[in-house]
């Protein structure tokens, strides 16, 4: 968050919703199994540090990232908890992950080679990624295995201190995949408990899998979209197995007020024409800011009332087709609520044919993120 804020729009974050969020995860969970807070992509649009370490403040014991400078922005932050990177680094950059403490993902027996060449001033801690069905990295054979497990022996400053799995279809109605998934892991995990005798961390649950089958889950859960308070899926949602409350809102004020008269037109192209008298309002948000061009015609929420966006989002602002006159400074909603309506994240994604993680993510850093708790 600037120092500053500048502009009239900008995005609340709930972090006492991320901490509730995490508490009701932990609440289901066996004793034996962890909570992994997943921070990638500046914790989903909300923040990376902020929400680092109010999840970590609400009982999580770990963090994950997507790429090492997300880890070493944590780092940087005087964040000391343990914290994985999913993607593939480079071997070249492993010594700086070893000297920040930071564990990576592996799963190529050439990569482990690479490595094994460098002069490691600090111990390199590593997790080994299976592929056992989402088809993108990963070990995928019990062969592939054992020739990475031979290069791993008697490596000195290189442990391998966890394996790990993702699944494709833990948030649809039809699990069979999952249940092939959770076979293939098994099956391969059988394996390496016959070649590997030092103990390792295990997490295979994402926040479908972790919410709904939290007995299966081993070590560690990775709780990612639904520590945000979004629901992996419709299906998910339906079932409620969890009470999750949403950390994100985004809002904006009235800059400039006008009344058109019938016939006369709004934006580029013309695409809204008056049918009668019309009060527009204008907002300072648009698709540099991450708000589309395909989200004319959603709605946005003034005084408790919805109003729909017309004609063309612009770079930098948006319009609004309004019930009335309201005084420049107006505090209008696109997501979150007023009063007793809201609009939801999912509301968006289904507007957009896509998915509720892309929306807060899409969501520019123009967007000042204001962290709010108690």
């Amino acid at each position: 968050m600037a120092d500053a804020i500048y502009r009239d729009t900008w995005a609340d974050i709930n972090l006492d919703a991320i901490a509730y969020n995490v508490e009701q995860i932990k609440q289901k969970l066996p004793q034996h199994s962890n909570v992994m807070a997943v921070v990638k992509a500046d914790a989903y649009g909300h923040g990376g540090v902020e929400v680092a370490r109010k999840a970590l403040e609400a009982g999580a014991s770990m963090l994950a990232v997507a790429l090492l400078e997300e880890a070493l922005l944590l780092r940087n932050a005087n964040i000391k908890a343990p914290i994985l990177v999913f993607g593939r680094v480079s071997p070249k950059d492993t010594p700086i992950a070893a000297e920040q403490d930071i564990t990576l993902t592996f799963f190529q027996k050439d990569w482990i080679r690479e490595v094994k060449d460098l002069t490691l001033t600090h111990p390199l801690k590593l997790h080994m990624k299976w592929d056992t069905g989402m088809g993108r990295v990963g070990i995928r054979t019990a062969d592939e295995l054992k020739e990475i497990v031979d290069e791993l022996y008697g490596v000195q400053r290189i442990s391998l201190t966890g394996i790990y799995t993702h699944f494709a279809t833990a948030d649809e109605p039809d699990l069979s995949y999952f249940e092939v998934q959770k076979t293939r892991f098994e099956q391969l995990l059988h394996v390496f408990n016959t070649i590997w005798k030092e103990s390792v961390i295990i997490h295979v649950g994402n926040s479908a899998a972790s919410i709904r089958f939290p007995e299966n889950m081993y070590h560690y859960i990775r709780f990612g979209i639904a520590m945000y308070g979004l629901y992996p899926s419709e299906i998910v949602k339906r079932e409620r197995e969890i009470d999750l409350k949403p950390a994100f809102s985004l809002n904006s004020q009235l800059i400039h007020v006008k009344k058109i008269a019938s016939g006369e037109s709004v934006s580029y192209g013309a695409t809204h024409v008056a049918s009668k008298d019309e009060w527009i309002g204008t907002i300072p948000i648009g698709y540099a800011d991450g708000w589309i061009r395909k989200l004319q015609g959603i709605d946005v929420l003034i005084d408790g009332k919805r109003m729909p966006v017309v004609g063309r989002i612009c770079m930098d602002q948006t319009m609004i087709k309004m019930d009335g006159e309201y005084p420049i400074g107006t505090k209008v909603t696109l997501i979150g609520k007023q009063e007793n309506e809201e609009i939801e994240i999912d509301e968006i994604a289904a507007h957009l044919e896509t998915i509720n993680y892309e929306i807060p993510c899409m969501i520019t850093n123009r967007v000042p993120r204001l962290h709010k708790e108690k």
